[in-house]
């Protein structure tokens, strides 16, 4: 592990034991690792259907080629590779209008690379962005409500080719991004009933 996440480590240690004022501790977690970033998460759409069809193996040389062509996009969006857990991508980026623009220029990518091969071996992405504060260990992982509402916004919500948004990615980028639309939506894969909103370019 790295050190930041072995002094989180500790203040978690600290935070169980008897008499800990938990709020003063949460408010030095906060303050040492709580960090505004933008989040992006992509899942591969049709992995079960896929995985049956062709096996496991072509199903990971797709990602792959996913993770070889995606991961130098978000390097020139001025992003950050957080992660890779399976056919997901976890990326973040301190300008969340920056990750709207790699969010497109993933898709475009994609588009491109797919149109040059057979159905079999087409890459299809679905993505969510969520922004906010997180809770960021070093260059390991993060966490935090934007995150898991990223995460599944990319993973269960998006169809393959859709860019959605948490509200608070909404609020933040709109006013730069006025050339594109933006629908609101409504889902209950969350959990509870969520809004979030569509990008249509």
């Amino acid at each position: 592990m790295g050190k930041a996440r072995d002094t989180l480590t500790e203040l978690i240690e600290q935070r169980l034991e008897s008499g800990t004022d938990i709020t003063a501790l949460d408010q030095k977690i906060w303050a040492m690792f709580g960090e505004p970033w933008a989040i992006l998460c992509s899942d591969m759409s049709g992995f079960t259907k896929r995985t049956d069809e062709f096996g496991i193996i072509h199903f990971l040389t797709l990602i792959h080629e996913m993770q070889k062509l995606l991961s130098p996009i978000i390097l020139s969006h001025s992003g950050f590779l957080l992660k890779t857990e399976a056919d997901n991508i976890f990326a973040i980026f301190r300008d969340p209008v920056q990750s709207i623009r790699c969010a497109i220029a993933m898709n475009e990518a994609t588009h491109f690379y797919n149109s040059r091969k057979s159905e079999e071996f087409q890459i299809m992405i679905c993505i969510g962005i969520g922004y906010g504060k997180v809770i960021k260990i070093g260059d390991e992982d993060c966490y935090g409500n934007e995150v898991n509402y990223a995460f599944k916004l990319g993973e269960d919500t998006a169809k393959a080719g859709e860019i959605l948004l948490t509200p608070d990615t909404y609020n933040t980028v709109v006013q730069h991004l006025t050339m594109l639309k933006f629908t609101p939506k409504e889902t209950e894969k969350i959990g509870l009933v969520h809004q979030y909103y569509k990008l249509e370019y």
